[in-house]
């Protein structure tokens, strides 16, 4: 089974009460139900969020070398921590930047993600799905790269 993380930064320990027009009005913690049923036999899916930096960076170190995947939203943290970008250049797990709602469509400093250029890909947009979306990509990469 593999293992994967999603690692959510500040304020989206808010989501169902925040900004609903932006955000929509499900709980992660719901949404994460429903992830876990949706990939009970391929996923051991593990979850973190924190409002501080330094923890993001801590979880992102702790499981770097021996997750299989990362799906992080880093909330505000995107578009400013040059740390959290060294973090992920540090690590040798794959990981996935997903963003709930469309940062390019949004105010100009949102715009600019200073942690995408470490990840695999990004995911932008999609609402909640861009989780389930993240998973399935890397799923899928896992599957290619354990069969070549």
């Amino acid at each position: 089974m593999k293992k994967i993380i999603i690692i959510n930064g500040p304020n989206l320990n808010l989501l169902g009460k925040r900004e609903v027009d932006i955000y929509g009005n499900m709980s992660f913690e719901h949404y994460l139900e429903i992830l876990r049923e949706h990939f009970n036999k391929k996923v051991d899916l593990d979850y973190f969020q924190s409002n501080h930096e330094g923890q993001i960076i801590d979880r992102i170190h702790a499981v770097g070398y021996d997750y299989d995947g990362i799906v992080l939203n880093g909330g505000a943290f995107t578009h400013t921590s040059l740390a959290i970008a060294d973090a992920l250049a540090a690590v040798t797990t794959p990981v996935i930047e997903v963003h709930i709602s469309n940062i390019h469509a949004r105010e100009s400093f949102r715009n600019k993600s200073l942690t995408a250029g470490k990840a695999v890909g990004c995911i932008v947009g999609l609402g909640l799905e861009g989780y389930r979306l993240a998973i399935e990509y890397l799923l899928h990469t896992l599957d290619l790269t354990t069969n070549i």
